[in-house]
Protein backbone atom coordinates (compact mmCIF):
# COMPACT_ATOMS: atom_id res chain seq x y z
CA UNK A 1 0.00 0.00 0.00
CA UNK A 2 1.30 3.45 -0.91
CA UNK A 3 1.87 6.03 1.80
CA UNK A 4 -1.22 8.14 2.46
CA UNK A 5 -0.42 11.76 3.30
CA UNK A 6 -3.58 13.63 4.28
CA UNK A 7 -3.54 17.39 4.89
CA UNK A 8 -6.21 19.07 7.01
CA UNK A 9 -7.07 22.68 6.26
CA UNK A 10 -9.54 24.83 8.14
CA UNK A 11 -9.92 28.27 9.70
CA UNK A 12 -9.71 28.77 13.47
CA UNK A 13 -12.94 27.59 15.05
CA UNK A 14 -13.86 25.17 12.26
CA UNK A 15 -13.24 22.14 14.47
CA UNK A 16 -10.02 20.98 12.83
CA UNK A 17 -8.37 19.96 16.09
CA UNK A 18 -11.29 17.76 17.15
CA UNK A 19 -11.54 16.21 13.70
CA UNK A 20 -7.80 15.50 13.57
CA UNK A 21 -7.87 13.43 16.77
CA UNK A 22 -11.00 11.45 15.81
CA UNK A 23 -10.01 10.96 12.18
CA UNK A 24 -6.55 9.75 13.15
CA UNK A 25 -8.13 6.92 15.13
CA UNK A 26 -10.66 6.00 12.44
CA UNK A 27 -8.25 5.83 9.49
CA UNK A 28 -5.32 4.58 11.59
CA UNK A 29 -2.89 7.31 10.58
CA UNK A 30 -0.78 9.19 13.15
CA UNK A 31 -1.81 12.79 13.79
CA UNK A 32 1.20 14.95 12.95
CA UNK A 33 0.88 18.49 14.30
CA UNK A 34 3.70 20.95 13.68
CA UNK A 35 2.87 22.72 16.93
CA UNK A 36 3.35 19.51 18.88
CA UNK A 37 6.50 18.67 16.88
CA UNK A 38 8.00 22.02 17.87
CA UNK A 39 7.10 21.54 21.54
CA UNK A 40 8.47 17.99 21.55
CA UNK A 41 11.74 19.04 19.90
CA UNK A 42 12.19 21.81 22.46
CA UNK A 43 11.39 19.48 25.38
CA UNK A 44 13.83 16.86 24.12
CA UNK A 45 16.54 19.46 23.50
CA UNK A 46 17.43 18.11 20.07
CA UNK A 47 19.62 20.21 17.81
CA UNK A 48 16.58 21.33 15.84
CA UNK A 49 14.71 21.79 19.11
CA UNK A 50 17.31 24.25 20.36
CA UNK A 51 16.98 26.19 17.11
CA UNK A 52 13.19 26.21 17.38
CA UNK A 53 13.36 27.33 21.01
CA UNK A 54 15.63 30.25 20.13
CA UNK A 55 13.32 31.34 17.32
CA UNK A 56 10.12 31.04 19.35
CA UNK A 57 11.59 32.87 22.34
CA UNK A 58 12.45 35.78 20.04
CA UNK A 59 8.83 35.94 18.83
CA UNK A 60 9.71 35.06 15.23
CA UNK A 61 8.22 32.43 12.92
CA UNK A 62 10.13 29.18 12.60
CA UNK A 63 11.97 29.24 9.21
CA UNK A 64 10.80 26.81 6.55
CA UNK A 65 14.08 24.92 6.46
CA UNK A 66 13.76 24.01 10.16
CA UNK A 67 10.05 23.19 9.89
CA UNK A 68 10.60 21.06 6.81
CA UNK A 69 13.40 19.10 8.47
CA UNK A 70 11.39 18.43 11.64
CA UNK A 71 8.42 17.22 9.57
CA UNK A 72 10.66 15.04 7.42
CA UNK A 73 12.20 13.40 10.48
CA UNK A 74 8.73 12.75 11.93
CA UNK A 75 7.47 11.17 8.70
CA UNK A 76 10.51 8.89 8.66
CA UNK A 77 9.39 7.37 11.97
CA UNK A 78 8.13 3.78 12.01
CA UNK A 79 4.53 4.68 12.85
CA UNK A 80 4.32 6.79 9.66
CA UNK A 81 5.13 3.88 7.35
CA UNK A 82 1.59 3.96 5.92
CA UNK A 83 1.28 7.75 6.04
CA UNK A 84 0.13 10.53 8.33
CA UNK A 85 -2.57 13.08 9.00
CA UNK A 86 -0.93 16.50 8.68
CA UNK A 87 -2.23 19.33 10.88
CA UNK A 88 -0.63 22.77 10.49
CA UNK A 89 1.67 21.77 7.63
CA UNK A 90 2.08 22.71 4.88
CA UNK A 91 1.02 26.31 5.44
CA UNK A 92 2.49 27.73 2.23
CA UNK A 93 3.00 26.66 -1.37
CA UNK A 94 6.75 26.55 -0.75
CA UNK A 95 6.26 24.07 2.10
CA UNK A 96 3.89 22.00 -0.05
CA UNK A 97 6.50 21.78 -2.82
CA UNK A 98 9.12 20.63 -0.32
CA UNK A 99 6.76 18.07 1.22
CA UNK A 100 6.20 16.56 -2.23
CA UNK A 101 9.90 15.78 -2.44
CA UNK A 102 9.76 13.26 0.43
CA UNK A 103 6.05 12.56 1.06
CA UNK A 104 3.65 13.57 -1.75
CA UNK A 105 0.20 14.68 -0.60
CA UNK A 106 -2.52 12.18 -1.54
CA UNK A 107 -5.56 14.01 -0.15
CA UNK A 108 -6.51 17.37 1.33
CA UNK A 109 -9.63 17.89 3.45
CA UNK A 110 -10.69 21.53 3.62
CA UNK A 111 -13.23 22.39 6.31
CA UNK A 112 -15.68 24.89 4.83
CA UNK A 113 -17.61 27.28 7.06
CA UNK A 114 -18.79 30.90 6.78
CA UNK A 115 -16.73 33.54 8.55
CA UNK A 116 -19.86 34.83 10.32
CA UNK A 117 -20.41 31.38 11.84
CA UNK A 118 -16.76 31.24 12.95
CA UNK A 119 -17.11 34.61 14.69
CA UNK A 120 -20.30 33.42 16.40
CA UNK A 121 -18.66 30.20 17.54
CA UNK A 122 -15.46 31.70 18.91
CA UNK A 123 -16.92 34.86 20.40
CA UNK A 124 -19.15 32.70 22.60
CA UNK A 125 -16.26 30.61 23.91
CA UNK A 126 -15.32 30.84 27.59
CA UNK A 127 -12.14 29.37 29.06
CA UNK A 128 -11.17 28.47 32.60
CA UNK A 129 -7.78 30.05 33.38
CA UNK A 130 -7.24 27.53 36.20
CA UNK A 131 -7.98 24.06 34.78
CA UNK A 132 -8.27 24.87 31.07
CA UNK A 133 -11.89 23.71 30.65
CA UNK A 134 -13.69 25.25 27.67
CA UNK A 135 -17.35 26.26 27.55
CA UNK A 136 -19.64 28.03 25.11
CA UNK A 137 -22.33 30.49 26.05
CA UNK A 138 -24.84 28.79 23.71
CA UNK A 139 -23.77 25.20 23.09
CA UNK A 140 -22.01 24.25 26.33
CA UNK A 141 -22.72 26.81 29.07
CA UNK A 142 -21.49 26.27 32.65
CA UNK A 143 -24.08 25.36 35.27
CA UNK A 144 -23.43 28.68 37.02
CA UNK A 145 -22.98 31.81 34.93
CA UNK A 146 -19.28 32.39 34.09
CA UNK A 147 -18.07 29.94 36.76
CA UNK A 148 -16.17 26.74 35.93
CA UNK A 149 -18.08 23.54 36.73
CA UNK A 150 -14.82 21.70 37.45
CA UNK A 151 -12.91 23.99 39.80
CA UNK A 152 -15.14 26.98 40.53
CA UNK A 153 -12.78 29.56 38.97
CA UNK A 154 -14.14 32.56 37.10
CA UNK A 155 -14.36 31.95 33.37
CA UNK A 156 -12.95 34.44 30.90
CA UNK A 157 -12.98 35.12 27.19
CA UNK A 158 -9.57 34.95 25.53
CA UNK A 159 -8.47 38.19 23.91
CA UNK A 160 -8.14 36.46 20.54
CA UNK A 161 -11.75 35.24 20.80
CA UNK A 162 -13.14 38.78 20.78
CA UNK A 163 -15.15 39.34 17.55
CA UNK A 164 -12.70 41.90 16.17
CA UNK A 165 -9.74 39.63 16.90
CA UNK A 166 -11.47 36.62 15.34
CA UNK A 167 -12.19 38.61 12.17
CA UNK A 168 -8.52 39.62 11.98
CA UNK A 169 -7.39 36.00 12.45
CA UNK A 170 -9.70 34.90 9.64
CA UNK A 171 -8.30 37.52 7.26
CA UNK A 172 -4.79 36.25 7.93
CA UNK A 173 -5.88 32.63 7.47
CA UNK A 174 -7.57 33.28 4.13
CA UNK A 175 -4.59 35.27 2.87
CA UNK A 176 -2.21 32.46 3.82
CA UNK A 177 -4.21 29.53 2.48
CA UNK A 178 -5.85 30.89 -0.68
CA UNK A 179 -2.88 30.08 -2.90
CA UNK A 180 -2.29 26.75 -1.14
CA UNK A 181 -5.90 25.65 -1.68
CA UNK A 182 -5.68 26.68 -5.34
CA UNK A 183 -2.58 24.49 -5.76
CA UNK A 184 -4.24 21.44 -4.22
CA UNK A 185 -7.46 22.02 -6.17
CA UNK A 186 -5.53 22.16 -9.44
CA UNK A 187 -3.82 18.89 -8.52
CA UNK A 188 -7.21 17.29 -7.95
CA UNK A 189 -6.51 16.20 -4.36
CA UNK A 190 -8.64 18.75 -2.48
CA UNK A 191 -11.99 17.71 -1.04
CA UNK A 192 -14.33 20.09 0.81
CA UNK A 193 -16.05 19.10 4.05
CA UNK A 194 -19.11 20.92 5.41
CA UNK A 195 -17.87 22.06 8.82
CA UNK A 196 -21.27 23.48 9.82
CA UNK A 197 -22.55 19.96 10.48
CA UNK A 198 -22.18 18.25 13.85
CA UNK A 199 -18.82 16.69 14.81
CA UNK A 200 -20.00 13.14 14.09
CA UNK A 201 -21.29 14.10 10.64
CA UNK A 202 -18.05 15.92 9.83
CA UNK A 203 -16.07 12.84 10.89
CA UNK A 204 -18.16 10.41 8.82
CA UNK A 205 -17.98 12.62 5.73
CA UNK A 206 -14.20 12.89 6.11
CA UNK A 207 -13.80 9.12 6.51
CA UNK A 208 -15.91 8.51 3.39
CA UNK A 209 -13.95 11.03 1.33
CA UNK A 210 -10.62 9.49 2.32
CA UNK A 211 -11.87 5.97 1.61
CA UNK A 212 -12.78 7.07 -1.92
CA UNK A 213 -9.31 8.45 -2.68
CA UNK A 214 -7.12 6.07 -0.66
CA UNK A 215 -4.10 4.90 -2.68
CA UNK A 216 -3.96 1.21 -3.51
Amino acid sequence: MSKQIVVLLGPPGAGKGTLAVQLSERVELPHVSTGELFRSAVRNQTELGRQVGDVLSSGQLVPDEITNQIVRERLDAADCTNGALMDGYPRTVAQAVTLDQFAPVTAVLSLVIDDDEIVRRLSGRLTCPSCGAIYHSEHHPPAKLEVCDNCGADLAQRADDQPEAVAARLRVYHAQTEELERLFRERGVLREVDATAGPSEVLEESVALLAAVAPS
